[in-house]
């Protein structure tokens, strides 16, 4: 595979997973099901939203992998280029079954689920799923398939992260040679040197007429 179309390959996945990656996370935070409580009198009904987290949990966890695989196909090369790919693929697949079953009002709604906690013990809960938050997190799923399919097949032959600056070790004894000190010029010796040579002479002991 030349090298452009390979590059356009690493960063249609790369963008893929991204997108459904963020796809995921602002449906797992967005209203997935009015839930409505009719609980016994005097105590008057009330009505929960029930966000993507609470309704299918799975849907942030995929959402956060699939950000993080958009990194990992980027540095890994070969078998582990792969592995990230089928794991995509896998996240892919939650979010599509997640949002299916909320499309499909078949979310199992938890009391526990519910904040409003008081006077639950013989109540009925009913509820309303929406449409537009789990159709997100579908689609966030199919984009997720489809990129992780694209690693598994073509990530083999992609370009990985640019070595330009990892840093090469040098052999031992391969460095460069210090550079020689430069030779100091001899100067005449003057008057003044021969007077200091005789008195550091009389220090150490020497006679300096010897």
């Amino acid at each position: 595979m030349s090298a452009a179309p390979a590059r356009r390959e690493l960063t249609v996945a790369v963008l893929a997973c991204a997108a459904a990656g963020g796809l995921a996370l602002t449906s797992s935070s967005s209203p997935w099901a009015d839930v409505t409580i009719t609980r016994q009198p005097p105590l008057p009904p009330t009505v929960e939203a029930l966000t993507g987290g609470q309704a299918a949990p799975l849907v942030g966890a995929c959402g956060l992998l699939l950000l993080a695989a958009a990194l990992a196909v980027v540095a890994v090369r070969g078998a582990g280029r792969v592995v990230v790919g089928l794991l995509v693929a896998l996240a892919g697949g939650v979010l599509a079954w997640s949002g299916l079953r909320g499309l499909t009002g078949r979310l199992g709604v938890d009391i526990a689920d519910v904040t409003s906690s008081v006077g639950l013990g013989d109540a009925q809960v009913s509820t309303d799923a929406a449409v537009t938050w789990p159709l997100l997190a579908l689609l966030a799923g199919v984009l997720g398939v489809l990129a992780g399919v694209l690693v598994v097949l073509r990530g083999r032959g992609w370009p990985g992260m640019s070595r330009r600056y990892e840093r090469t070790p040098v052999p031992a004894g391969a460095g460069p040679a210090p550079a020689a000190a430069p030779a100091r010029r001899a100067r005449p010796e003057t008057p003044e040197d021969r007077h200091q040579a005789a008195w550091k002479a009389l220090d150490r002991g020497d006679d300096p007429t010897v």
